[in-house]
């Protein structure tokens, strides 16, 4: 059997607690007699079916029907049959503060204001003047409660459209891996396998003339398939972070395999760059080696680094017969710029004799560094 909520269930315990101050003007009914007992409870009664049907927000029109039926309620009862029956100016007071329309709001207020105040002057010429100066600070109270409601009701809006956001924003990052992972699949394994892939042509040609060579080329390209089954390990659990040091003695391991000269120029120590930067121009260069062996038909490639004026550069050279109308931009470059703004850095190339690869990224110096 399923559960009845009398209220919306959304709502929880708040609509049945506020029944309490009900319990109030049932007393002060309940010590009158005959028809004006009936009337007293069949208004109690519609009272309180328009408070229910209020939190189930009908088109706006029946709301402000039932909100007219509980002022009017509220001014025959505070008349009628006891002036503490002006606190149930509360129970409207709370739902003006649900409209949403600034306009509907402010008409609401005012008309809600000039009737509880008119029925407070009404009660004060009929002669209750103790009871009614008691009731300002309830009334100046009941008076300000919509602009509270509103203003929590904004927040809630404001914290529902909040989870609305982080939750679109967790489904981008989803997406945003996805696509990182796929670029370092391709940077990271097309490095690898275009070294086994070269190794493993060099075997065929060794079979035959130099087996124990080519035993240790196969041993060698054993090695090979094991890193790059530990990279995807890597990779699918939290990449490891590359340094350019390690990088390049990777990149010069796959242009000797290939048969490409590899001679570095610059520095030598990296450790002073954020390991963010290490790994980022690591993978730009892992990228630039399978690049060279790949399409350049090189002899020799040069590295050369430089720090100057805040600035560190990379060029990356080879003498190979790239030509420029065959250059594309593809997942390589692109996925280097891609990487490179996250430093606000840049990539850029230009062939002759060669192609040439110019990546630059800004440095932030530490604060004792700049002062000396």
């Amino acid at each position: 059997m399923k559960n009845i909520h009398i209220f919306p269930k959304k709502f929880g315990f708040f609509p049945y607690i506020f029944l309490v101050y009900l319990l109030m003007p049932v007393l002060y009914i309940s010590n009158e007699k005959g028809w004006k007992l009936f009337i007293g409870y069949t208004l109690l009664l519609v009272f309180l079916v328009s408070y229910r049907q209020l939190f189930c927000f009908p088109p706006i029109k029946i709301y402000v029907c039932w909100l007219a039926i509980q002022l009017a309620i509220i001014v025959i009862l505070s008349l009628w049959y006891g002036p503490y029956n002006l606190f149930l100016g509360f129970f409207p007071s709370n739902f003006i503060g649900w409209f949403e329309h600034k306009i509907l709001f402010k008409r609401a207020l005012i008309a809600f204001s000039s009737v509880i105040i008119g029925t407070l002057i009404l009660l004060f010429i009929q002669g209750t003047h103790i009871e009614t100066l008691s009731f300002l600070p309830f009334i100046a109270v009941m008076l300000i409660s919509p602009f509270g409601i509103r203003s929590m009701n904004k927040r809630m809006e404001l914290e529902k459209e909040l989870d609305q956001a982080n939750e679109k924003i967790k489904e981008l990052v989803k997406r945003e891996e996805r696509v990182r992972i796929a670029r370092d699949l391709h940077d990271t394994l097309g490095h690898t396998l275009s070294l086994i892939t070269l190794q493993s042509q060099l075997i065929q040609r060794l079979v035959k003339k130099q087996p124990e060579r080519a035993i240790a080329e196969a041993r060698e390209m054993e090695g090979t398939s094991r890193s790059a089954l530990r990279q995807v390990r890597e990779l699918v659990s939290e990449m490891r972070a590359l340094t350019i040091a390690e990088e390049l003695i990777h990149m010069e391991q796959i242009l000797h395999a290939a048969g490409i000269g590899f001679l570095q120029k610059g520095g030598t120590q990296f450790t002073h760059l954020p390991p963010l930067v290490q790994n980022i121009i690591a993978m730009c260069l892992r990228e630039a080696g399978t690049n060279i062996v790949k399409h350049s038909k090189a002899q020799s490639c040069v590295v050369h680094f430089q720090e100057k004026n805040g600035f560190f550069s990379v060029r990356i050279q080879d003498d190979g017969i790239t030509a420029t109308e065959n250059i594309k931009v593809g997942n390589g470059l692109r996925g280097m710029k891609e990487r490179l703004s996250l430093l606000d850095g840049q990539v850029e190339f230009k062939v002759e004799k060669g192609m040439t690869l110019d990546i630059t990224v800004p440095l932030i110096l530490k604060q004792e560094e700049m002062t000396l």
